[in-house]
């Protein structure tokens, strides 16, 4: 599944540059029977199939490095936010455990990870797409990747809001104008309405986040913040 989706755009560039390195490991590598296999049926009962200890524990010691932080996929998860992913791009080796069937053994969930992340409150049929979109996520805000650092720091969440609206040629389309402050060249008050939009937009359609952040209501800072 990971053939594809990590071999394009943003991401293929960033590992051409080196600004990115992926690997890529199968749990049957790590197991010692002749079926290779990963997954049992679960004590106490009940349906499904759960992945086993043995081939995780086995693989993240082997992967592991000193500065590895090792984190499961699972919907159980953490929901995953792009504070998480600017928290993600800090750490230099990022270990990420797919989940499978049912889930994991409980034991890999106590003793190995050290953070689980969900990507909503839905269930997929295993943890490669989350991988790939926290990949996608965290890769783009590595400094260099997308050239011009500034247009991670200006979109959707950067600030905990929406993205205000943008517009670009031709001024006027079809009867419909772009608004006259953005053709005004005074970048104060461009930079006001911008914050402005950006409120009245997250109000309207995702009023969760300014309850989540405990927000008043008042605008983002029209100005970058560097973090």
């Amino acid at each position: 599944m990971f053939t594809g989706p990590l071999d394009e755009s943003i991401i293929r560039r960033a590992r051409q540059d080196g600004l990115l390195e992926l690997g890529l490991c199968n749990l049957r590598d790590y197991t010692h029977d002749r079926h290779k296999t990963v997954d049992d049926k679960p004590f106490g009962g009940g349906p499904g199939m759960l992945l086993k200890p043995e081939p995780i524990f086995e693989a993240v010691e082997d992967l592991a490095r000193p500065e590895t932080r090792v984190i499961l996929l699972s919907p159980a998860g953490r929901a995953f936010n792009q504070a998480i992913a600017r928290q993600l791009t800090r750490h230099p080796h990022l270990l990420l455990i797919c989940g499978s069937y049912e889930g994991f053994d409980e034991r890999v969930r106590e003793h190995l990870a050290d953070d689980e992340l969900s990507i909503g409150d839905y269930v997929l049929t295993n943890g490669a797409l989350p991988a790939m979109v926290i990949i996608d996520a965290v890769t783009r805000l590595l400094p260099g990747v997308l050239g011009d650092d500034e247009s991670s720091r200006e979109e959707s969440f950067s600030h905990g809001w929406l993205e205000y609206p943008q517009y670009t040629r031709p001024a006027e389309f079809r009867g419909m104008k772009v608004p006259d402050v953005l053709l005004s060249g005074n970048h104060a008050e461009i930079a006001r309405w911008r914050a402005e939009q950006a409120r009245l937009r997250t109000h309207q359609i995702r009023p969760d986040l300014i309850k989540n952040q405990g927000g008043t209501g008042e605008a983002p800072p029209p100005t970058n913040i560097d973090l």
